[in-house]
């Protein structure tokens, strides 16, 4: 018995010594390009000019905050009514809760139902041009004097999906954020993620347009997409680390153990 056991243990350690050098080769394939996983590898110390911040269009479908005052605040007291049927509800994610938010839903046609106006286009406007032309008709009607007009999106949102810590809808009360910020806010950029090559879908005429950024470069700063608008969708693709290491686990590990356990069964038998 102990002839066979000495017979076959230099076999067994060599079946291990293999298979212990599948999974180093395997995390191997793994590794991550240090450099390509450093944001802005190419910058040095200096300076350039601040990214742009788009103007913000309305559009169909979104939700408009529009609050009126004046030396009368019984008179404005009617422009604030927002349309509360008008408010969507909006679809409940699995990690956060979507309440129906009141305010002027812009419709299919790009109009507004406002108080004492009727309908009123929107769509195609800045908030900067709808104020003015809601001053200038409650003026030019005389519904109002000296009327002071905000106008606000409620609906500001991106999306940021892929390889992020946490994929998520951001909401941005502040009508202004960064890819950056965006990237942030969900969580940061995973080590598997392909920073040269983060894409961003936008809403622009009616037509779905894309862009892809290089988080390695500087030149992302030069970028109209630096500055993302509402419901921009942002997608961080895999690298190929994850993606090859992801298909070699799942081809390898089961063979693995397998064949430790296999080993470890033959061991036990020629022990007995």
């Amino acid at each position: 018995m102990g002839y066979r056991i000495n017979m076959a243990l230099p076999r067994i350690w060599q079946a291990l010594k293999t298979y212990c050098v599948l999974l180093i080769l395997l995390a191997g394939v793994s590794c991550v390009n240090t450099k390509k996983a450093v944001y802005f590898s190419d910058q040095k110390n200096g300076s350039f000019a601040a990214p742009v911040v788009p103007k913000l269009v309305i559009q169909p479908n979104d939700l408009l905050s529009i609050s009126v005052s004046s030396l009368n605040p019984e008179a404005s007291a009617v422009f604030n009514q927002a349309n509360n049927n008008n408010a969507p509800g909006g679809a409940g994610t699995s990690t956060t809760t979507t309440t129906a938010a009141t305010g002027f839903l812009v419709d299919g046609n790009g109009n507004i139902q406002f108080p004492f106006l009727g309908q009123v286009k929107a769509a195609g406007l800045t908030k900067e041009e709808l104020k003015d032309h809601l001053t200038k008709t409650l003026l030019d009607k005389k519904l109002l004097v000296d009327p002071i007009i905000t106008v606000r999106f409620l609906n500001f949102k991106v999306t940021v999906l892929g390889e992020v810590a946490h994929p998520t809808v951001v909401t941005v009360p502040s009508e202004r954020i960064s890819l950056l910020e965006a990237i942030g806010l969900a969580g940061d950029l995973t080590i598997y993620a392909k920073r040269d090559n983060v894409l961003v879908i936008r809403d622009e005429d009616g037509q779905k347009v894309t862009h892809r950024l290089n988080l390695n470069s500087t030149e992302l700063f030069k970028s109209p997409y630096f500055y993302l608008k509402s419901n921009d969708v942002v997608y961080v693709e895999p690298n190929k680390s994850k993606v090859a290491s992801t298909g070699r686990a799942q081809l390898w590990l089961p063979i693995v153990f397998s064949a430790l356990s296999l080993g470890v069964i033959v061991v036990d038998r020629l022990t007995r």
